[in-house]
């Protein structure tokens, strides 16, 4: 289409329905089950649909780290909830205390390459220039 040879793709990525399948007290055990069932590439995992900060700290930046670390492409975490630009922020914070950050040419902080952070919901050419300043 239009001239390319692939116009688009997805990557796995879980919703809320998926993660809170298993219950608020194996929500880390979801997490790992999308790490295991998609080991290389990029894969996306909601994150708050119990506690954003806990999944960050205790689930992504302690318990399965090691895991993410080692893995061939990169996991981006999705707030999905939360009061823009806050919640990406403090997201950002609370991964950038348990995996570091370099600094870019320009100064800003930057997760190393086996994380990333998306937020989807409530986005808008108004709230994308909120978040970026």
């Amino acid at each position: 289409y239009y001239g390319e040879p692939m116009a688009g793709f997805s990557i796995p990525a879980s919703e809320h329905s998926t993660m809170t399948s298993w219950g608020r007290e194996r929500e880390v055990d979801a997490m790992r089950n999308m790490l295991v069932q998609y080991p290389k590439g990029v894969v996306a995992c909601v994150s708050d649909s119990y506690d954003i900060f806990k999944a960050c700290e205790d689930y992504w930046g302690t318990e399965l780290k090691e895991m993410i670390e080692k893995r061939d492409g990169f996991l981006v975490v999705r707030p999905d909830s939360g009061e823009l630009p806050k919640i990406v922020l403090d997201v950002l914070d609370k991964l950038a205390g348990k995996f570091g950050t370099t600094e870019t040419s320009t100064g800003h902080k930057l997760l190393p390459p086996c994380i990333r952070v998306i937020q989807g919901d409530g986005i808008d050419i108004n709230s994308l220039e909120m978040i970026l300043r």
